[in-house]
């Protein structure tokens, strides 16, 4: 299942999110960067940092350790 962290550049919530996909042992994702970006800008704005699944879901922050493994299932 491909996942994708959407973030931005200098975002102490992003790094948040970082420390937590690794605290979780999270399997490997891609960063995307919405800066600059007009539609990923429209569509996460200041709502970063959010991870996506390959079916779509999204988990939008804040989220922890135990939510994100609800979300991984």
């Amino acid at each position: 299942m491909p996942l994708v962290l959407f973030q931005r550049d200098d975002c102490h919530l992003c790094d948040l999110a970082l420390e937590v996909l690794a605290a979780a042992r999270a399997p490997e994702f891609e960063s995307v960067f919405i800066d600059g970006d007009a539609a990923l800008e429209a569509r996460y704005g200041e709502r970063v940092p959010v991870l996506r699944d390959g079916a779509g879901r999204e988990l939008g922050w804040p989220f922890d350790v135990a939510a994100l493994e609800r979300f991984l299932g």
